[in-house]
């Protein structure tokens, strides 16, 4: 049962974390083009 409780756990915190990192990419490129923006003016 503690083998089986710790693999859910493991399963659950890498599919967050690759959740995360395609759903943050989007915010770091938008903000990383706001800057280049706002450098130029």
């Amino acid at each position: 049962m503690g083998w089986l409780i710790f693999l859910v756990v493991v399963v659950v915190v890498v599919a967050g974390v690759m959740w995360g990192r395609k759903y943050f990419r989007r915010e770091i490129e938008r903000a990383k083009r706001i800057n280049r923006s706002n450098r130029k003016d």
